[in-house]
């Protein structure tokens, strides 16, 4: 009887083991795309599974009657039986695409539904479209707490960009870390029209993955990959812009100047029997081109890309070009059966621009400035055909001239190579190493002829320079991720190492008096220069290097309960020999789907609610090395024992304490998605602590050997809020519209400067500066107060003289013979950080037609208005002024004040409103042609159309820094463009 029992359980047992089988599939989406990590499981029972990165699965199952369940965020839940069937695909339909769109969070990717932190993305579709300078333009309007700015017009500059407020006074960089597909670069490293995402990861949580380069944020781009497809496609994208000045100063005329003299207000000297218009002289009506040839081939286990960019940037003032080509190839291998696989990327980048001034800028601001204060009539030429020249006038030379009778170039190679393999030995486990080469050489060359008024002036006879710089880094990143579900429980475990060195290298010669003009800056040692010993030579290096070891874990529960933590140990080479080189920066966040509770079931209006928070620490390191160790450096010289002898002198105190900036971030959020996707968006609320502030204090010297001291003791905080609404108010078959609003606000506070041991003299700093003849400071940084404030007098009335009616100390009006005009009756006059943000972005598509228009405003803030505070006041009769230097002032009398001055008359408020960017496109959808299958035309503007009540020439000026909010009077001014471009697909 027992063994009867025992061989009917034995039995039993065999058949339920004989009835379990394994049932593999694909799952997709409607297009076709394989779909990652969509749970798999077994209806009633506790077997449960994941697709891998191309869709596939595999599962067992105890009866072939079993249900399969397949549920991924943004997509409707499938129940398929198996059927006893070995294979069961699934293609999925879309509930709301927000949700299961791909995040890039660093070393990774996530679905959107489980970020946890202050994530943002931007698809190419919804970028920027014209001639944008660099990649940080195409996002413009578009990333709430990202401010970007494009203060000048000129070719070779790139765009400013401040996340979530500025967080250092003196340390390393404020711009955030840059990743280009894995390694470290910067805006300019890839043709945007080579771009496919950006993803910005704001808050401290999700860069703290990046330890001490992620303190201001991280910018990942992705850029167009290689694809597993069994064809080769071509596309083509190319367009031509024009450009003109988006505001201009109204200066006046020659006819102005010949009515004052008939007037009696100006001297007949004054007319130097010309016409002209300078500003129209200098510049030109540009034509710029770019071309983007991408070609994709391949097959499942060999793919490529291979892509060629040509920029031809012309700028709208003569002899300021930027000439640019890209070349990239990406190839992906697979081999053993997928487990390994191989991508190679190349990249080299060749850059020329020409240059007119001797120094790091790319154009002569000072040129901009002489085209607006020359004399309107004065000739260009002399009757020999020499430039006209006034040399008796202070800081007055010929525009024409400045640009002529110099020349300069520069050249730069930027190239990179990466390989990364990938490995899985086992499922659920990928081993992964990234090498990285980049190479940057930059070649720069400018020469003034005999003529040019600057030799003229200091009468070297010829001037010429040449320098060159050479930059290599280095990057190696091992990681190993392990990801893992298990019922209802989903992990995946991130470690990783990696190391990065970069050596610097830097040269510069400069000659002068030169027997000719006709080498230029190409026969530099023909210059007498050197035997005069009045030539300079100069050359540098620096290395760095940086040691990271870093982890992060990510765990969901249901999809309703989401974690992530990560940590980052890293040592840099800029704390050699500090007692604390080493820092650890960490992060947790979690979320909570509000919308996967028993409660919100039955609720239909929300796809998606989820509550997140997150803390992160990031670190900053000084930008300078060896702080904490006393360096010396060569001083001046001494006469001993019959000659002239260079010293050595103290450049530095010691300093063991010396640490990391750090900066602590807390961030609140809300995300949500209604109506199948027709709304949706995010609340962010963060507060950022920064401590250990470098600024160098006054110290006693001796028992120092140097009076000064650079110590970690300042403390900041910067708080906001960000708020980002999408809507699709309209979605028919023939007629699409998308919306998004997105609104953000930044505060800055100086907590604290000093300590126990390092004490400042005053409870504020001055910065900024006001050109010759004013010549003074523009901000103060008061501890208490934010960054930004402006100080200078203030102004409240104007007398029957014409003369300047100030705010005094205790806020009495004095006049301005009695006005000390002292530090003590300064006053904070403004703010050049805005408060508020804002940007309104919409696309329309109907039919075969697109349009889209982007717009964005900053509001709250102030300018320094440098063209109005040097070019109007009419007592000023030896250059150019504005014409309404003769408005009455407050509305009262004319300024009869013969001296210039900061005051608060001169500041502005800078509130705008832009509509930045508007494109209208057409698409051939039907064409008959065996070599074209697809082609869009389009027509876009940029810079469109302003709304401000600022006088000046953008309100959009500097914000970066300690100085924000000044106008630069040498600058090169904003520009309005018009393109015309086509996308074709072979």
């Amino acid at each position: 009887m027992l063994l009867a029992c025992c061989l009917l359980v034995l039995l039993g047992t065999r058949a339920s083991y004989a009835q379990q089988t394994t049932v593999k599939g694909k799952v997709t989406d409607e297009k076709g795309e394989p779909l990652p990590g969509v749970s798999v499981s077994v209806k009633g029972a506790t077997t449960g599974t994941t697709t891998g990165i191309d869709g596939q699965y595999t599962i067992t199952v105890n009866s072939g009657s079993a249900v399969l369940l397949f549920s991924y965020i943004g997509f409707e839940e499938k129940e398929i039986a198996v059927n006893n069937r070995a294979s069961v695909n699934v293609v999925m339909q879309v509930s709301a695409e927000n949700l299961r769109e791909a995040v890039v969070i660093g070393y990774g990717t996530q679905r959107r539904a489980d970020v946890t932190s202050a994530v943002a993305s931007v698809k190419a579709a919804d970028f920027v479209k014209g001639p944008v300078q660099d990649a940080g333009a195409l996002l413009q309007g578009k990333v709430a707490g990202l401010t970007i700015a494009a203060p000048s017009g000129n070719p070779t500059d790139g765009t400013q960009i401040l996340l979530r407020g500025n967080t250092t006074l003196f340390g390393a960089n404020a711009n955030p870390l840059v990743i280009i597909d894995g390694i470290p670069g910067d805006l300019k490293t890839v043709a945007p029209e080579d771009i496919e995402s950006v993803d910005v990861l704001k808050d401290g949580s999700s860069a703290a993955i990046y330890g001490v380069r992620g303190s201001n944020g991280v910018i990942i781009i992705t850029t167009k990959r290689a694809r597993s497809t069994n064809m080769t496609s071509v596309d083509y994208s190319g367009y031509a812009t024009t450009q003109v000045i988006a505001r201009k100063l109204d200066m006046l005329t020659a006819q102005d100047y010949r009515d004052q003299i008939k007037a009696g207000t100006r001297l007949a000297n004054w007319d130097a029997g010309s016409t002209t218009d300078w500003l129209k002289e200098a510049t030109r009506t540009p034509l710029t081109h770019v071309h983007n040839l991408t070609i994709r081939g391949g097959n499942s286990t060999t793919n490529y890309l291979a892509s060629a960019n040509y920029r031809a940037l012309q700028g709208i003032f003569r002899k300021s070009d930027n000439n640019t080509f890209t070349g990239r190839i990406d190839v992906n291998h697979s081999m053993f059966d997928d487990k390994l696989k191989l991508n190679i990327g190349i990249l080299n980048q060749t850059n020329s621009y020409t240059r007119n001034n001797n120094g790091s800028n790319s154009f002569n601001g000072w040129i901009y400035r002489q085209t607006v204060i020359r004399n309107p009539t004065e000739p260009v030429y002399n009757e020999d055909g020499d430039f006209y020249e006034q040399t008796g006038n202070f800081d007055y030379e010929n525009p024409l001239a400045l640009l002529y009778e110099s020349d300069g170039e520069s050249k730069n190679v930027n190239s990179r190579m990466n390989a990364t393999l990938t490995y899985r030995p086992v499922n659920n486990l990928k081993l992964s190493a990234l090498f990285s080469y980049s190479r940057f050489n930059g070649n720069n060359g400018y020469a003034e002829t005999k003529k040019h008024i600057s030799t003229i002036k200091s009468g070297v006879n010829g001037f010429a320079s040449v320098s060159s710089n050479l930059s290599i880094d280095r990057l190696t990143e091992w990681t190993a991720e392990y990801s893992k579900v298990m019922n209802k429980h989903h992990l995946v475990v991130l470690g990783g190492y990696g190391y990065q060195e970069n050596e610097s290298t830097n040269t510069y010669t400069d000659n002068q008096d030169f027997p000719t003009d006709v080498f230029g800056y190409n026969n530099i040692g023909l210059g007498e220069g050197i035997q005069n010993k009045l030539a300079n030579i100069s050359s540098g290096k620096s290395e760095t290097n940086l040691i990271s070891f870093f982890g992060r874990v990510n765990y969901s529960f249901n999809d309703k309960y989401l974690l992530m933590a990560s940590l980052r140990r890293e040592g840099a080479s800029q704390l050699y020999g500090a007692n604390s080189p080493w820092g650890n920066f960490w992060a947790v966040s979690g979320g909570w789907r509000i919308s996967k509770e028993n409660f919100m079931k039955n609720t239909e209006l929300f796809d998606d609610l989820k509550l997140r928070a997150g803390y992160g620490i990031t670190g900053n390191p000084p930008s300078a090395g060896f702080l904490s160790q006393p360096l010396i450096n060569y001083g001046n010289y001494v006469y001993s024992n019959g000659k002239w002898t260079r010293i050595l002198v103290p450049a530095t105190n010691a300093n063991p304490f010396i640490r990391w900036e750090e900066k602590g971030e807390a961030n609140i959020g809300l995300d949500f998605s209604m109506l199948r996707g027709r709304i949706s968006g995010n609340i962010d609320v963060y507060n950022r602590r920064i401590s250990g502030l470098l600024y160098n204090y006054a110290v006693p010297s001796p028992p120092n050997l140097y009076p000064q001291t650079t110590a970690n003791v300042g403390k900041m905080e910067n708080k906001g809020i960000e708020i980002v609404l999408n809507f699709v108010p309209v979605k028919r078959t023939d007629f699409v519209w998308n919306t998004s609003v997105n609104f953000s606000t930044n505060t800055n506070k100086l907590i604290s400067l000093s300590n126990e041991l390092y004490q400042t003299t005053t409870p504020y700093f001055t910065t900024g500066e006001a050109g010759i003849p004013i010549q003074t400071f523009t901000h103060i940084v008061t501890i208490g107060d934010g960054i930004g404030d402006f100080y200078g007098y203030k102004v409240i009335d104007i007398d029957d003289d014409g003369k300047w009616i100030y705010e005094g100390r205790n806020g009495e009006a004095v006049k301005y013979d009695d006005f000390a005009h002292s530090f003590e009756d300064k006053k904070v006059i403004g703010n050049g950080l805005p408060k508020y943000y804002a940007g309104w972005n919409n696309s329309f598509s109907y039919k075969n037609f697109d349009l889209s228009i982007t717009m964005r405003g900053a509001f709250g803030y102030q300018i320094i208005n440098s063209q109005r505070m040097y070019m109007e006041n009419p007592a000023i009769q030896n250059y150019n002024i504005l014409r309404s230097s003769y408005d009455p002032v407050f509305g009262k009398t004319q300024l009869n004040v013969n001296a210039l001055e900061f005051n608060s008359y001169y500041v502005e408020d800078g509130d705008f409103w832009k509509v930045d960017n508007v494109t209208l496109g057409y698409n051939f959808s039907k064409l008959n042609n065996k070599y074209i299958k697809g082609a869009r035309v389009y027509v876009s503007s940029l810079n469109t159309l302003i709304i401000t009540g600022y006088k000046g020439l953008d309100p959009e000026v500097n914000r970066l820094g300690l100085n924000p909010g000044l106008d630069n009077r040498d600058k090169y001014p904003t520009t309005r463009s018009f393109t015309v471009g086509v996308n074709l697909n072979f």
